[in-house]
């Protein structure tokens, strides 16, 4: 059942992938149609604001069309076969229960308390998808469909279908199959969403008027969830449904900015939901203060070369918001940091709530500057010279609290190691092989191989036992995900990495091969490969 809940997070992370450039693209059109920052040049009847008004609203698409994204976006990541194909088939499926969906409130809405009359929008609980009025299922309507989908496309894809009814097999056998499947539901969902959106605007209201401890508790579990991957089903929600705000954060932080650039009304009272995006304040001053304290407590003759490997990593989790290698690492040695470094993240966001800073800062540096200083420092600097503030001093405050459990508790973190052991920072893979979970990096003597005449992909499926051995494959962000019939053939980690992957990951018959941000060109050779 994990395994199975943290593809799903994989998944969803494949539309999140969009979110960064679109983001960048709003928050600078939004910077340079601002007569208050451009001055005249940017007044609506200039060429100058037409082009950046044209370059927005394309900007905008991933925003606008996020459920259609989820329902395209899962099957690149849970079809076993086929996933173009079971793409289309969720788009149509989706598109057809909301259809089925609209008929039934504009028919029978009254009994199900639904005013189908209303503007979509606001408090009426309406949306308006590709053209279809209908319920708004946000993104979790979205998900649910497209996992039907995909279970339908995964049991039915390859039924063979006598030859006078060809014309219905493969994706045209998924679709008659969802157009049914989709009835009840249709008329499930209209039966119990709409109590659900009411628990919704009461979990809304909870969450603004619980404050600082909403953010604490929000912040906590979303840093203290990563090692078992469910932290995606603590932030998504907040982030890109309604769960904070309509439309959730992104979208509606985005949509707004224009508007909070012209207003000189503190920001926390403009959007108070943003306190619920200030989880990446600890990705930059945290990460910052826990690799002070690795590099001041480690051993004189081992500095050099642990300012090399924190160097690249502290930036990584400065620009880009990755963590991983940080957080990892001392998840590997000492759990403990882990908790109290969540702690201190939750902290950390709570105090810059208490002191008026909101808006949409979960990533790293570029998109703290695109979505939140360039566009609104001139109308609110006030509020980002606090934040980065409180970020300095909690980054003295990770830098104290880290060294001093480090040397109390003498902690083995990079450069504190015995003469004989290798100073490196850890994966995610070591964590899981400490755990049980997987195979250590270090462990196995380097096999020999010759991929002089084999590609990389070709070298990596004859490490996994073969086409043959492969029941199912897909991947996650970084990772390729493999479900094999014998474990016994799996070779040892030294072969992935020789062939150039970054790791590897065993658990059972369910093996993750650690490739990096090119997985999904990797996993389309591999396929080829396998046909």
């Amino acid at each position: 059942m994990m395994q199975k809940i943290q593809r799903l997070g994989g998944a969803m992370f494949t539309p999140v992938l969009l979110f960064a450039f679109s983001g960048m693209m709003v928050g600078f059109a939004t910077l340079f149609k601002n007569p208050v920052i451009m001055g005249s040049i940017a007044s609506e009847s200039t060429f100058w604001y037409q082009m950046w008004n044209v370059i927005e609203q394309g900007a905008w698409t991933v925003f606008n069309q996020l459920p259609l994204l989820f329902v395209i976006g899962l099957p690149i990541g849970l079809a076993k076969k086929q996933q173009a194909r079971a793409c289309m088939e969720a788009v149509v499926v989706y598109l057809t229960f909301n259809y089925f969906l609209g008929a039934i409130l504009g028919t029978w809405g009254s009994s199900f308390g639904v005013d189908f009359a209303a503007e979509v929008g606001g408090t009426s609980g309406l949306a308006n998808i590709a053209g279809i009025k209908t319920l708004d299922t946000g993104m979790i309507g979205a998900i649910l469909i497209s996992l039907t989908v995909v279970s339908i496309h995964n049991k039915f894809f390859d039924v063979e279908l006598p030859e006078v009814l060809g014309i219905f097999k493969g994706s045209s056998l998924i679709v008659i199959i969802g157009f049914f499947v989709m009835i009840p539901i249709a008329f499930l969902v209209a039966a119990v969403w709409p109590k659900v959106q009411g628990a919704i605007a009461s979990l809304q209201g909870f969450l603004l008027s619980s404050g600082a401890v909403g953010v604490w508790i929000y912040t906590f579990l979303e840093r203290i969830l990563i090692p078992t991957g469910l932290h995606h089903f603590v932030y998504s929600p907040f982030m890109y449904d309604s769960i904070a705000v309509d439309g959730g954060i992104t979208a509606y932080w985005a949509t707004h900015l224009t508007e909070f650039s012209m207003s000189t009304a503190p920001l926390k009272t403009l959007f108070p939901a943003g306190g619920f995006a200030l989880h990446g304040m600890s990705k930059i001053f945290g990460s910052v203060g826990i690799a002070g304290a690795f590099y001041a407590t480690a051993k004189k003759n081992k500095k050099k070369i642990v300012a090399g490997l924190l160097i690249p990593a502290t930036l990584t989790a400065i620009v880009a918001g990755v963590t991983e290698p940080l957080e990892f690492t001392f998840l590997f040695i000492a759990p403990l940091l882990f908790a109290v470094h969540a702690v201190l993240a939750a902290t950390l966001s709570a105090t810059a709530y208490i002191f008026g800073v909101v808006g949409n800062f979960g990533g790293g540096l570029i998109e703290w500057a695109s979505l939140n200083w360039i566009p609104l420092f001139s109308s609110h600097g006030g509020t980002y010279i606090k934040q980065i503030a409180i970020g300095l001093v909690f980054t003295g405050i990770y830098f104290v609290v880290f060294r001093t459990l480090i040397l109390k508790l003498d902690l083995k973190t990079p450069g504190r190691e015995d003469d004989e052991e290798e100073t490196k920072l850890y994966t995610k893979a070591d964590y899981k092989a400490s755990k049980g979970m997987g195979v250590a990096m270090d462990s196995i003597s380097p096999a020999e191989i010759d991929s002089t005449n084999l590609s990389k992909a070709q070298i990596i499926l004859n490490a996994l036992g073969g086409a043959d051995n492969i029941e199912e494959l897909n991947n996650c962000a970084t990772r390729l995900r493999v479900s094999v019939k014998d474990p016994s053939l799996v070779q040892d980690v030294s072969v992935f990495k020789k062939a150039g992957a970054h790791g590897l990951v065993k658990k059972g018959k369910a093996v993750q091969v650690i490739i990096g941000m090119s997985v999904v060109k990797f996993r389309e050779e591999v396929e080829v490969l396998m046909k």
